[in-house]
Formats: structure tokens, sequence, C-alpha cells
């Protein structure tokens, strides 16, 4: 069963960074890629950052400059690291993976971010 474990939410100060991570446990024999997606109250699930197994990355254009999407070498552990926090930032993110070959992908749990003075 695959599963998706984020972590490193919190709370901070406008202008502050935090630093999320996403651990996948279970049998993948497919490369995949890892995103982080975030929702804020009223709107809809959006895409902040992506990273093939490649190592190929994209971004939203609303973070583009602030945060930067990583992979371990392991490819079993995503981060996202989050620069000049803005309040608008402010949402739950989501880990997620797109496996290769897979008929679904996969979603963890969400962690609050919430960006405040």
């Amino acid at each position: 069963q695959v599963q998706l474990v984020e972590s490193g939410g919190g709370l901070v100060q406008p202008g502050g960074s935090l630093r999320l991570s996403c651990a996948v446990s279970g049998s993948i024999f497919s490369f995949y890629a890892m995103g982080w997606y975030r929702q804020a109250p009223g709107k809809e699930r959006e895409l902040v950052a992506r990273i093939r197994s490649g190592g190929m990355t994209d971004y939203a254009d609303s973070v583009k400059g602030r945060f930067n999407i990583s992979r371990d070498k392991s490819q079993k552990t995503s981060h996202l690291q989050m620069n000049s926090l803005k309040p608008e930032d402010t949402a739950v993110y989501y880990c997620n993976i797109v496996i290769a070959g897979w008929d679904r992908d996969y979603w963890g749990q969400g962690t609050q971010v919430t960006v405040s003075s």
C-alpha cells in the first residue's frame, strides 16, 4: 500500500521560511513524479511545484523564485523549501505522487501552513 506522509507545516511570520517534507512508503516499481499542491479556504487545489524522477521541476508562477522542490537520492522523500512566505501562501499543502504506468495517483493527508503576523 502506497502511503504519503507530510511534515513541516506550521505558523510562520511573513517573510519567514518553512520546509515541508513528504515521505513515501510502499512498493513502487516505476518512476514517479512528486509534487506539492495547496488548497486555501474557498479555493481550488492548485499545483505549487513538482519534480520528476529525473530532476526536472515545475513551479506555479506565484512561487517561482521563493520555493524550491527537491527529492532525496533515495527518491522516497520530497522537500518543499518555502522562503519569503506571504500571507497568501496560507493553505493546506498536500504531497502527491504520479507513478508511471499506474492508473491513479496518491495523496498525503495535508499539512497546514499559516503565514501571519
